[in-house]
């Protein structure tokens, strides 16, 4: 083997190297973030803790829930509304947000908003169920 050889193969051996640690560096900060709005999405916590503020939001009819996760973003009640969008497509009351005025609290986490806001379409399944079983 001659000195060129050697040189060429080391320095190819060092960019694979570095190659290697930019990758894995980037691959754990990827997967860190990825497990920590994962784990946000079940443990979320109030945007204030104690007695919050209390603010009157409007739901319209031809809303989407990311419209409305960015709404809730903009008036300070959550911090992220791409994140509730992901908790209300894992939570009991996907589906079933109403149209309306609801006063919520920056003290509430994203899932009591979600319970407050569909608290209409679940007293129609009750009554729904009621009616059926006499």
């Amino acid at each position: 083997m001659s000195v060129k050889e050697i040189i060429g193969s080391t320095a190819e051996l060092i960019i694979k190297v570095v190659v290697l640690v930019f990758a894995a560096t980037y691959i754990m900060k990827a997967a860190t973030a990825a497990y920590d709005y994962g784990f946000r999405i079940f443990t979320e916590a109030p945007v204030s803790l104690g007695e919050g503020r209390t603010i009157s939001v409007s739901v319209e009819e031809p809303v989407s829930v990311k419209e409305i996760g960015e709404m809730l973003e903009e008036r300070g009640l959550i911090r992220d509304g791409k994140l509730f969008l992901l908790q209300e497509l894992l939570s009991e009351n996907h589906g079933k947000l109403q149209p309306g005025i609801y006063d919520l609290n920056t003290a509430m986490t994203a899932e009591e908003m979600m319970d407050v806001m569909a608290a209409d379409a679940s007293e129609e399944g009750e009554e729904d169920a009621e009616g059926e079983s006499k």
